[in-house]
This record gives structure tokens, C-alpha cells and sequence, in this order.
């Protein structure tokens, strides 16, 4: 369980197609403190740690997770958006993120509105119906609020650190990213569904 506050931004340093795809990632984190096994958000999709080094830990991530999200979009050197799973008395500062991608939305323009950035992105059209204006949508992995909705278009404001603690002062139009919807969103809609029946 994640909180969508990304706290590192890391680099893919290596990339390994192994059946699966095997990345190691270069981190800010302190590694003495990660455990073998555990969960570390990247780019959004919870990814389990195989190895550690100093400054670096590997997931191996399966083929399945590939089609689904935009890792297959990774390539070395690439920054990627990290969180450590949340741990009992943490600040729940963003809304409750689960790292598993529902599906990858694509950016279609930036704007720069004074210090801030807008940005529209369409969703895949079967996710449309659970993203709502002043809900939360995970993207890439950080916790942002939704602003207007137009069918499958929506758009998002990157603030200025947002800009600089994530990935997101990095996007352009063409960009693919990960969008986990808000779990009350999805629970809602199956009421919604329950109750139309």
C-alpha cells in the first residue's frame, strides 16, 4: 500500500530481458534499510526488490506487468518515479494507492499557466467512467487531483514541486503513464452498477 508522495526519483542503470525483464535501479534511498522482498512503488507499479547494492536494488518484473503499463517503455537512464510502502503511523498524505496499474493514459498537450503546468491525457475509455473532477487518480505513481473531464480526456495541474520531486516536470504530449484509479472510485461505480440492477 502506497500513499502516491513519490519520495526518490531513480534511474534505470540496467535492464534485462530473463523470460521476464529483470531492472536495476539506482536510488537515493538508503539500501541497508530495504529488505529482500520488499515493495517498492516504481513509476506506480509495485515491483518486489530480488537484489540490493549500494545505491542500487533490482525487481524482476513479468510479462504480464509489461503489457499492462509503461515499463516496456523504460530504457537505461530513464528517471523513474519511486515510493516505499507505507508502514503503520505514516503520514497519509496523498489517498490510498495500491501499485497495481489499471491502465496507461497517454498525455495529448502541456501548458504552462504561470509557475504551474496543466495537463490534459486521455484514458483508456473502459477507466473513463471512474475519473472525476476534484477526485484523485494515481499517475505514474503520484497522487494528483483531477481537475475538469470531458469523456475520456482529463485534465491535471503539476505545481512547481511536483515539477521538481517527481518526474513530472519531464512530460511531453506522446508520453504513456501508468493510471491506477482511486479505489473509493471503483467501489462506487460497483454500487452504482449493484444498485442499477
Amino acid at each position: 500500500m502506497f500513499t502516491g508522495i513519490i519520495t526518490d526519483i531513480g534511474t534505470i542503470r540496467q535492464l534485462e530481458p530473463q523470460g521476464d525483464l529483470r531492472a536495476r535501479i539506482a536510488t537515493g534511498y538508503d539500501t541497508a534499510d530495504i529488505d529482500i522482498g520488499a515493495s517498492i512503488a516504481s513509476d506506480g507499479v509495485c515491483l518486489t526488490v530480488i537484489a540490493l547494492g549500494e545505491d542500487w536494488y533490482d525487481v524482476q518484473v513479468s510479462a504480464e506487468t509489461v503489457s499492462k503499463t509503461n515499463l516496456g517503455d523504460w530504457a537505461v537512464g530513464r528517471r523513474v518515479n519511486l515510493e516505499r510502502a507505507l508502514k503503520v503511523g505514516d503520514e497519509l498524505g496523498g489517498h490510498i494507492v495500491s501499485g497495481h496499474v489499471d491502465g496507461v493514459a497517454e498525455v495529448i498537450d502541456v501548458t504552462d499557466e504561470g509557475d504551474s503546468t496543466r495537463v490534459s491525457l486521455r484514458a483508456p475509455q473502459e477507466m473513463a467512467r471512474f475519473i472525476a473532477p476534484k477526485g484523485s487518480v494515481a499517475l505514474n505513481g503520484a497522487s494528483l487531483t483531477v481537475n475538469e473531464v470531458d469523456g475520456a480526456t482529463f485534465g491535471i495541474n503539476i505545481i512547481p514541486h511536483t515539477k521538481e520531486a517527481t518526474t513530472w516536470g519531464d512530460v511531453a504530449p506522446g508520453d504513456r503513464v501508468n493510471l491506477e484509479i482511486d479505489t473509493l472510485a471503483r467501489y462506487v461505480a460497483r454500487l452504482a452498477d449493484t444498485v442499477a440492477l
